[in-house]
């Protein structure tokens, strides 16, 4: 998102950049890996050793003990905080412009970690060799490319640490929290404790309750943009791990005609009323135009989801735990059971 403003993005850019991230998978197109051959394995212990996880690269990452000196990927690093275990120092976007965390930091203390870059292709080597880090962690939108790490400077930030990478497309949303939660139990996380067992029982709960609400209103269709000055581009929901896991629950979404990536497809703002929705889900990053910025453009709010009040924010990349995902559920859930025929 407003990460990189190159005027040629790769592929990865664009996801991470305010307009083409809308579609949460890009890049998921890229190769697949099965998760169900990815499990973790390292003992509980915090003392134990060796260590070792199979990510879902397919690679195996091993150390003499448990990693202690974590390096994340902001998102990823939010969602082992949800489970205890602390990363030293994060990357990706971590700190908004007003000095408070990003939406992607979740529960992090964000003054408590080093942070080695917080837009696209910022990512201080000389910073992450001085840390000694034990442990590279981070998101992976296409196969084998590491969310946030610059590709000019990859070969040195991999030879200072085993690196791990957990899929963010090519997934659903539970699938993606039981390998963040393989993971932080290979680290020494608790993963039957209280707080992890109870965000569980609400997830499920607010998993029924989001099926329930697209049953009892089949009629209602769903649209995933993400705002760009120039743009707004509409993503093609099997494309992505929360709006496929939403499908699969019964939420209704329009389908796009998607470009060549197959993804997502860009409008221009005089044609953003293409396709009829009666509820829009917004990319939430703090790279996207956020509804409130888009008063100045007139078809956006003749919009009749726009009118009717029926946009909500879309977490575009979901932390994966239980605790920041069943949120997520109950809001898509509400605003379908409180919304109206519009489109």
């Amino acid at each position: 998102m407003s990460t990189t403003r190159a005027s040629r993005p790769t592929r990865r850019g664009l996801l991470a950049m305010g307009g083409a991230v809308g579609l949460g998978a890009v890049l998921a197109a890229c190769g697949g890996s099965d998760s169900k051959d990815s499990a973790g394995s390292g003992s509980k212990s915090a003392d134990a050793g060796p260590w070792k996880f199979k990510d879902d690269r397919g690679q195996v990452a091993e150390a003499k003990s448990i990693p202690k000196n974590i390096v994340a990927y902001i998102g990823v690093a939010a969602a082992l905080h949800d489970y205890g275990i602390e990363a030293k120092a994060v990357f990706g976007p971590t700190k908004a412009k007003d000095g408070k965390p990003d939406v992607q930091a979740g529960d992090l203390d964000i003054s408590k970690v080093e942070i080695l870059g917080n837009v696209w292709g910022e990512f201080n080597v000389e910073k992450y060799a001085e840390l000694g880090p034990e442990l590279l962690v981070t998101a992976m939108w296409e196969k084998d490319a590491l969310w946030y790490v610059p590709d000019q400077s990859k070969d040195k930030i991999l030879k200072l640490a085993p690196s791990v990478a957990l899929w963010a497309a090519e997934t659903t949303i539970p699938k993606a929290i039981q390998r963040h939660e393989d993971l932080a139990a290979s680290l020494g996380a608790d993963v039957k404790s209280a707080k992890v067992v109870a965000a569980k029982t609400r997830f499920e709960k607010a998993a029924a309750r989001l099926r329930a609400a697209a049953k009892s209103k089949p009629e209602i269709r769903v649209m995933v943009g993400s705002a760009s000055q120039d743009l707004f581009y509409v993503t093609l929901a099997k494309t992505a791990a929360d709006t496929l896991y939403f499908q699969e629950l019964g939420v209704k979404f329009v389908e796009p005609k998607v470009n060549s990536a197959g993804f997502f497809e860009e409008l221009s703002w005089e044609n953003v009323d293409k396709y009829g929705a009666d509820i829009i889900m917004m990319d939430n990053r703090s790279s996207a135009l956020q509804p409130e910025a888009l008063t100045s453009k007139p078809t956006w709010a003749q919009l009749p989801a726009v009118k009717a009040g029926q946009v909500i924010p879309r977490t575009t990349e979901p932390i994966y735990s239980y605790d920041k995902c069943a949120p997520i559920l109950e809001d898509l859930a509400k605003a379908i059971e409180n919304a109206k025929k519009v489109a």
